[in-house]
């Protein structure tokens, strides 16, 4: 039987130099506010009330922490739904400035409601509302400070200055003042980029009593957010809180990139990388003891064996799907539909390419776990609105 464990076990020791980061000490009350208040558990014993699948959502996707599987588990409910996306007129929703409610493609005020949104953004729960149900649920997803800034820093040097002038990320740690400026564009990669995602207010390194507000305030919007680091037990408890079926939280992972794909983060370097996103890693911290508190209701064999399933139903589900039975490089991806944009600079992306010889029921399915995100959101666009943009560049 799997047993979690404890809360404090599950971070790794932050070390003096994280200051605030451990020093912040505040209770809030989990999941309050004008969204939908979680459930409470069922006794043990009896069995849960029956629900009704959740239509109506709202996933922040952050960036680099997996949120493009989640988009394509999204992207393939709604559309065998017919439910309604609302989608940015290209990529994102006018990132890095907030969101605004004008940025979503078809949205009139006083207009229906969409059912979904779930691409870049800066988030403004404000201009979210004026275009979601009141009832929606509010979902993101995060990261590890100490690992997701060397992905930021392998995929958006070209767009970071901080991380332009840097000639290495063991370079730019040993002294990140060196190189980063606040303000510059661009820079908001650089540093607390989470933070920054989740349209927080600013906050100084020793001001407990921000931090401790701003994160009361997130997890007031937020239903439920998961943990990067423990994707597949996200998606259970996801599953679960959306009262979805389990096949429909079978995704491949999207956007990644090839195993040893840049330098391997030392202990020391994760240490530099939590202090230097100290708002990220207060941020990473208090919602991963949330996620486990949460993952403990759900009960911790229940979550096991679920996690279980789900694996072994994505292995078939490669296996079925999939040349090869895995990832490949976007050179060894013949389909232009299926081949993944890459990012300027050295950053490889991974995608997928579709066994041969699939009936055509089946490679329709396959193609649609394979697609990512970009050619996705083309199809969305062209259903819901004709003509389609398939051919806008990449961009916000």
């Amino acid at each position: 039987m799997m047993k979690l464990p404890p809360a404090c076990c599950r971070l790794q020791t932050l070390g003096a130099a994280l200051g605030v980061c451990v020093t912040i000490g505040f209770t809030v009350q989990l999941l309050g506010g004008p969204f939908q208040r979680r459930a409470p558990a069922a006794p043990a014993g009896r069995p849960p009330a029956p629900c009704q699948p959740r239509t109506h959502l709202v996933f922040l996707k952050t960036h680099k922490t997996g949120g493009s599987s989640v988009v394509n588990l999204l992207h393939r409910f709604g559309e065998a739904r017919g439910l309604r996306f609302a989608l940015p007129h290209r990529y994102q929703f006018g990132y890095p400035s907030p969101f605004r409610a004008e940025r979503v493609k078809g949205y009139r005020p006083g207009g229906p409601p969409f059912d979904i949104i779930c691409h870049h953004m800066r988030f403004n729960l404000t201009e979210v509302q004026k275009v979601m149900p009141n009832d929606s649920f509010y979902f993101s997803i995060v990261r590890d400070p100490g690992t997701l800034g060397e992905s930021a820093f392998a995929y958006y040097r070209a767009v970071a200055p901080a991380f332009r002038r840097a000639p290495s990320l063991a370079a730019f740690l040993e002294a990140p003042g060196r190189f980063y400026e606040a303000g510059a564009r661009g820079n908001h990669y650089a540093r607390n980029l989470q933070w920054f995602d989740f349209g927080l207010p600013a906050a100084g390194d020793g001001d407990g009593a921000a931090v401790a507000a701003a994160l009361a305030g997130l997890e007031r919007a937020f239903a439920l957010v998961l943990l990067a680091e423990h994707f597949d037990e996200s998606l259970v408890l996801l599953r679960d809180a959306l009262c979805w079926p389990e096949e429909a939280v079978a995704a491949f992972a999207h956007n990644g990139r090839p195993a040893g794909d840049g330098p391997r983060v030392s202990p020391a370097q994760a240490a530099r990388l939590r202090a230097w996103n100290s708002l990220d890693w207060a941020l990473y911290a208090h919602l991963n003891r949330s996620f486990w508190r949460r993952a403990e209701a759900f009960g911790a064999t229940r979550l096991q064996e679920e996690v279980a399933r789900l694996r072994q139903r994505r292995t078939a589900l490669a296996r079925r799907c999939l040349r090869g039975g895995g990832p490949l490089p976007a050179r060894a991806i013949p389909d232009g539909r299926l081949r993944p944009f890459q990012p300027p600079g050295r950053a490889q992306i991974l995608g997928y390419a579709l066994r041969a010889g699939l009936p055509p029921a089946e490679r329709e399915r396959c193609a649609r776990l394979a697609t990512p995100e970009l050619q996705y959101k083309d199809i969305l666009d062209r259903r819901q609105f004709g003509g389609g943009n398939a051919s806008v560049p990449p961009g916000g």
